[in-house]
């Protein structure tokens, strides 16, 4: 970038030392032809699949469609919500027409919208199941944030009815989709600093309003397990490359906290993987901001610190020698994510995270509650 403006800003400089005439003007073509040689011109935008916003809270509005306008196969094209007002004010601001401006009781005629090929749900966890079923009977595919609902029978239930509709269904981990992370599994994988022993994860921070939905059970399912201990499960499964066999753990509420007066604040848990592999990870929504995992091999380690930001991941490589910090181009996660799923729906390929990766770790998160609940080891099938 620097030698191309010093090269422009060179050009200019001769240019206007020539003044006019001819020489100038045979000159200025031999420049502008150079120039345009170097110049790298964008495709012309193909085939944009129409998304359909359900929920506009934080995430949807502040992380998803911002993502979402500057894909190159996503647009939004119509939205779903409780508040009109709010709705009308994002609709002008994505240019998304008011006639696609649905509510929660007009919301299954959605199927008359031709306009709408994908639904993404991003509602509260207890709603997630509804309102990927209502979609899948609607005709269109879709995209639910994880966890993927607040039961293994609603998980279930949502794959059986994509399958009946003959629509795709994916899940919104969107770490899988982002390059440090992405890193980190290759690294696992390639066994450059030997085989894996040992993996931990930690995801946390203190949660503040205590009237918000993530501490109601019935709408969470859960407290930090089921919000962010995701991120962590999901980090040593993927970082494994396998499926654990037991699991333990041990959940730690502080009394009296007006915050958890139905879900748990903390849960620490052990898993055992085929191989060999130990994983210990913790969830809670009582300590400072912690999103860091780690990979301990044979030779050494890896490790991502912040592991599970929007930005300014970083990872970090012990060879047993030295200690070094892989720089990697950081990429929107949503944006990819989106970008993934309208590309598979196109191709009609299988998702990299589809519905049975949802359902695997509500297996999983019920044999965590289990374990907590008995201090019993669970075997998992």
């Amino acid at each position: 970038m620097f030698d191309s403006a010093k090269k422009e800003i060179t050009r200019r400089g001769f240019m206007t030392k020539l003044g006019g005439g001819l020489v100038a003007a045979n000159l200025a073509g031999v420049f502008l032809k150079d120039a345009a040689a170097e110049v790298r011109v964008p495709d012309p935008p193909g085939k944009k699949l129409g998304y359909a916003i359900v929920g506009l809270g934080n995430l949807a509005i502040w992380q998803i469609l911002p993502a979402i306008a500057k894909c190159e196969k996503s647009k939004v094209v119509a939205l779903v919500s409780g508040h009109p007002d709010k709705a009308n004010k994002i609709a002008l601001r994505y240019g998304v027409d008011p006639k696609n401006i649905y509510n929660y009781e007009n919301y299954d005629t959605i199927k008359d919208n031709p306009e709408v090929d994908v639904i993404y749900v991003v509602l509260p966890n207890s709603m997630h199941a509804e309102y990927t079923i209502r979609g899948f009977k609607a005709g269109k595919h879709v995209f639910c944030e994880k966890p993927m609902a607040t039961s293994v029978a609603d998980c279930q239930a949502m794959i059986d009815a994509g399958n009946k509709a003959g629509k795709k269904l994916m899940i919104g981990y969107r770490c899988r989709y982002e390059p440090y992370n992405q890193a980190m599994i290759e690294m696992a994988r390639s066994q450059k600093l030997g085989p894996v022993k040992i993996i931990q994860t930690d995801a946390g921070f203190n949660i503040a309003d205590p009237t918000q939905w993530r501490l109601n059970k019935a709408m969470a399912g859960g407290g930090s397990l089921m919000d962010i201990g995701i991120y962590a499960l999901q980090a040593c499964r993927y970082l494994s490359g396998e499926e654990p066999t037991e699991v333990n753990a041990m959940e730690y509420t502080t009394p009296n906290d007006p915050r958890f007066k139905e879900v748990e604040e903390s849960i620490n848990f052990q898993l055992r993987f085929p191989s060999g592999v130990l994983a210990n990870a913790t969830s809670s929504y009582g300590c400072e901001y912690r999103s860091h995992f780690r990979v301990l091999a044979t030779k050494g380690y890896f490790e991502l610190d912040p592991a599970m930001s929007y930005t300014a991941l970083r990872m970090r490589v012990y060879d047993g020698h030295e200690l070094s910090e892989p720089n990697i181009s950081p990429r929107d996660h949503f944006l990819s994510e989106l970008e993934h799923f309208s590309q598979c729906v196109m191709e009609d390929k299988q998702p990299l995270t589809p519905g049975e990766e949802g359902l695997r770790d509500m297996k999983i998160l019920m044999a965590i509650y289990e374990a907590a609940r008995t201090g019993k080891t669970i075997k998992l099938a």
